[in-house]
């Protein structure tokens, strides 16, 4: 099933959902290209560290992507095997520094930290940082969050999805939510003064972590930290790249796109066909920014450009994405199944949802000279997602009066079970 696309043309339309399915499937593609940039900048930086070689990031960003590519093509147990492994590490060593920020004499720890008022205040001594500025750090929490809302798609390769998937929701938002909170505070407190902090985060941001794993705990924990920044990039690009295949699979299979990405493999049962592709869309990606961009600057062009151009392209379609989805629960609710309407699943909690959302991308678009670091592809981000949402669209209208036995499938195919495997 395709998440936001079935949830959206079930709740406002086929041609809404649409638009949001061709959304979504751009969103995840870029996301995947995105995590190769901070996968290479990274590589790059620890190759050169430990052995003294300068590999152009074109290259450990396509190995990456290979790498994805082959992994992916087998049973879906091998991928949850590796982002459950990578996950564990991340939230291990996660652990061990929050815990030696927390319990070292030299931190500053401070409750104003972690108070949401404070982001709405800005900083006497950092004019750039004002008030305004809680719409930077609300993308950033957002782009950090995205994701969540992939467990839907994987309800057809479930053994028990009617369990599994609302329990996988509910552990990644409250508890990794909460703890996420509480790793951003031992960051900021491994700082003697909020200045400190927030100088390095602007001139030496990949560091932002490593410097006071290093001052306060040792720089073992800075080594594994490093090597984990990896596998958790490696993981995540797994986890968009699966995302982005399976609405491809949604979309090949009622026929709205070629329907050879509709088939899953005869053994692994996996949509082969859909994650080929969406390997291939990463890697021209990748490539367009090597040609264009140059490969001698990782800093800029992985790091800035890749990394944080492309996630901007793709966190504002599936914020956007996840306001729809709010009004189209509501609207589901209402209009097919009243008896089973509740006033705060069904009504309030989308509703509020929808609001904050919305609001979210207002703050990313009235902020986006300062989230895309003044770098001319911004000035085209709003447009190029604006006219992703057009062309699903228009293409709905399109198939609406070509073939109209294909419309009537558009968004329809939900979850209804599969036979065990034999």
């Amino acid at each position: 099933m395709g998440g936001f696309y079935s949830f959206i043309s079930h709740g406002l339309g086929r041609e809404l959902g649409m638009g949001f399915g061709f959304g979504s499937v751009v969103a995840y593609s870029v996301f995947e290209a995105s995590l190769a940039g901070g996968f290479a900048y990274f590589a790059n930086l620890d190759i050169k560290q430990w052995l003294g070689i300068d590999i152009p990031w074109p290259i450990l960003s396509l190995i990456m992507i290979v790498g994805i590519s082959i992994l992916t093509f087998f049973d879906v147990k091998v991928s949850t095997a590796i982002l459950g492994v990578a996950l564990i590490g991340e939230v291990a060593i996660l652990t061990i520094f929050a815990i030696g920020v927390f319990t070292n004499s030299g931190a500053h720890v401070d409750i104003a930290a972690v108070n949401p008022i404070n982001a709405f205040r800005g900083f006497d001594a950092h004019e750039k940082l004002a008030a305004g500025a809680a719409g930077i750090g609300l993308f950033f929490a957002f782009w950090s969050w995205v994701g969540f809302e992939m467990a839907p798609n994987y309800a057809e390769e479930s053994r028990d999805p009617k369990r599994i998937v609302p329990l996988s929701l509910y552990v990644s938002v409250l508890a990794l939510g909460i703890f996420y909170v509480i790793v951003s505070w031992a960051a900021v407190s491994g700082y003697a003064k909020i200045e400190d902090a927030i100088g390095m985060a602007q001139t030496n941001s990949a560091n932002f972590f490593f410097d006071p794993a290093t001052r306060l705990i040792g720089n073992w924990v800075t080594v594994l930290m490093s090597i984990l920044i990896l596998s958790g990039s490696f993981a995540c690009g797994m986890a968009f790249h699966n995302t982005a295949a399976r609405y491809l699979y949604s979309l090949g299979r009622e026929r709205v796109l070629p329907a050879a990405l509709g088939k899953t493999h005869p053994v692994h049962r996996t949509p082969h066909v859909a994650s080929f592709t969406q390997s291939v869309i990463a890697a021209i990606i990748i490539l367009i920014f090597a040609i264009k961009e140059g490969s001698n600057d990782p800093n800029t062009q992985a790091y800035l450009e890749v990394y944080g151009l492309m996630a901007l392209v793709g966190t504002i379609l599936i914020v956007a994405a996840q306001a729809v989805v709010s009004l189209a629960i509501i609207m589901y609710f209402r209009k097919h199944h009243p008896d089973d309407h509740h006033w705060w699943k069904t009504l309030v909690a989308p509703l509020i949802a929808l609001v904050t959302q919305a609001y979210v991308v207002y703050l990313c678009v009235a902020n986006m000279d300062f989230l895309g670091g003044g770098l001319r592809f911004a000035d085209w981000i709003i447009w190029i997602d604006l006219a992703v949402l057009v062309v699903g669209v228009l293409y709905a209208f399109y198939i609406k009066a070509s073939d109209p036995e294909k419309y009537d499938k558009v968004g329809r195919l939900i979850y209804e079970g599969v036979p065990e495997r034999p």
